[in-house]
């Protein structure tokens, strides 16, 4: 299939954007999702590359325009195709980028899922293949009608996957999460933690092949083969395929816990529920109906409505096969769970984390953890802690992403930390007086001067070896901090007031 034939497929309404004849005719040999901004590393030469665009920006497009459309040059794709429903039309930094590139632009409208764009190259690709004499480089059509009725009958991923690649004496393989997560490996494969699967997945051996789904970049399913030339590439293609049909069934067969879940989660959110109605709530969950509970709550540097937080957390949380939660999204674009913390095992967030910021490197992931709590009318508050954690990661690593738990928030700098940034600003100016204006040199001087004199337990000869100051230097500069603030530095409340604004600025 070439990728002028998907312009001339019916049902699929895609618009040429840009690319010549010498583009169209290009053949297609496979297909990648993604809306990572630098996908390189998960293409294959040949593929046409499809996009929601939910990592462009109006604020700094062109930018990350540049280094999607050169990454899709580097890696030999043959056409991109970008949604329109993101931001109602393809930008035009993004023609000009495909351009330059020499990469084919086509448009895909709101109302044409991706799936069906993926069903279309594969079943042409197929297609093609039937029409040939048969031989050892597909899936016989007796694997194929076995493999069907396994999905219908519900098998599990681990037994779908063996059979599928047994006619090639079931070499090791495995399906992966974007941050190394194992749900399906053959009798062969062994164990991989996470950090070693996702090592495994960049890996240029062997053979890697995203599994299609509406998935978001931090939950995405991959069929991968350590062994280069360990099964034919076609036949990997329907293998995917399959599994990717396997995804759909399950997500379906958990659409009704999902549901519950979210029910869960907006009761929380509104915050005056009584205890009945939330308990009612809890036992819909199932599992999740005794406690006790933490509630966890994250969200990236950037709105994004395409549900990337609680795909994330969602993701996050099932790291630890034995802890049962119930998660949703928030109006304002959070993603809450409820945890069940059973067990003498700590809870922690430490170990999936990184992986899934290398998922989308670029856009920050935070998350705040509440306290225990044992009781369902203590759900709410849990809430509030965890929300608070989220602000305190959030201001402590503004760029980089974070994991702070309520019970870390055990300094004056981390209890800080959570209060809104206005509010702090407030406090500080209040605080300090005319010593918040700290352009000028001498109250630079004196601001700097109070900051070691309480990081040395207001010793003055200390404060003074440490600025390289004679002592009566230090007594005249606290002397005139005292009255520009009104505060005495002799007692205890000031000396926190002071210190508080410090850490407020």
């Amino acid at each position: 299939m070439r990728v002028g034939d998907l312009l001339r497929t019916e049902g699929l309404d895609l618009t040429l954007l840009w690319g010549g004849e010498n583009l169209l005719s290009r053949a297609i040999g496979g297909v990648t999702a993604t809306d990572l901004e630098d996908p390189a590393r998960f293409l294959r030469p040949g593929e046409i590359v499809l996009s929601g665009l939910v990592w462009w920006n109006e604020a700094n497009g062109r930018t990350r325009t540049e280094r999607f459309v050169s990454a899709l040059a580097r890696a030999g794709a043959t056409a991109l195709l970008a949604g329109e429903e993101t931001h109602g039309a393809v930008p035009a930094d993004i023609v000009d980028s495909c351009r330059e590139h020499g990469i084919a632009l086509l448009a895909v409208p709101a109302h044409t899922n991706f799936r069906v764009i993926t069903e279309v190259v594969y079943r042409h690709q197929w297609g093609d293949l039937s029409r040939r004499p048969a031989d050892h480089f597909a899936l016989p059509e007796q694997v194929r009608g076995d493999l069907g009725r396994l999905l219908d009958h519900g098998t599990d991923a681990d037994e779908l996957l063996g059979r599928a690649l047994a006619p090639f004496d079931t070499p090791p393989a495995y399906v992966l999460t974007s941050t190394g997560r194992t749900i399906a490996r053959t009798a062969s494969a062994p164990a991989l933690p996470a950090g070693r699967a996702v090592a495994s997945l960049r890996s240029p051996t062997g053979a890697t092949l995203r599994v299609q789904a509406e998935t978001t970049p931090y939950d995405a399913w991959y069929l991968h083969v350590p062994q280069a030339g360990a099964a034919p590439p076609r036949a990997l293609h329907e293998i995917a395929e399959i599994i990717g049909q396997y995804r759909d069934h399950h997500d379906r067969g958990h659409a009704a816990r999902r549901r519950t879940g979210r029910d869960l989660i907006a009761l929380l959110d509104q915050g005056d529920t009584d205890a009945p109605t939330l308990a009612n709530a809890l036992t819909s969950c199932g599992p999740l109906a005794e406690g006790p509970w933490r509630v966890v709550v994250t969200t990236t540097g950037e709105r994004h409505p395409d549900g990337a937080a609680e795909a994330a957390l969602t993701e996050a949380l099932q790291h630890h096969p034995a802890t049962f939660f119930a998660a949703g999204t928030t109006p304002e674009t959070e993603a809450v769970a409820v945890v069940r913390s059973a067990g003498e095992a700590p809870f922690s967030l430490d170990e999936p984390w990184p992986l899934l910021h290398n998922c989308r490197p670029d856009t920050p992931l935070y998350a705040g953890v509440s306290a225990l709590t044992t009781e369902p009318t203590g759900l709410h508050a849990a809430l509030t802690q965890a929300r608070y954690a989220l602000a305190t990661a959030r201001h402590t690593s503004p760029t980089a992403g974070r994991v702070t738990t309520v019970e870390e928030l055990a300094t004056l700098e981390s209890l800080l930390a959570g209060i809104p940034a206005e509010v702090r600003t407030i406090f500080s100016a209040r605080t300090l007086g005319p010593l918040a204006d700290s352009g000028t040199a001498s109250h630079h001087t004196l601001l700097e001067t109070l900051e070691v004199f309480l990081a040395h337990n207001c010793s003055w000869a200390r404060t003074a070896e440490a600025l390289h100051l004679h002592v009566n230097t230090v007594h005249y500069r606290i002397d005139r901090v005292q009255v520009l603030t009104g505060r005495d530095l002799s007692r205890l409340d000031h000396k926190l007031d002071l210190r508080a604004a410090l850490l407020c600025r």
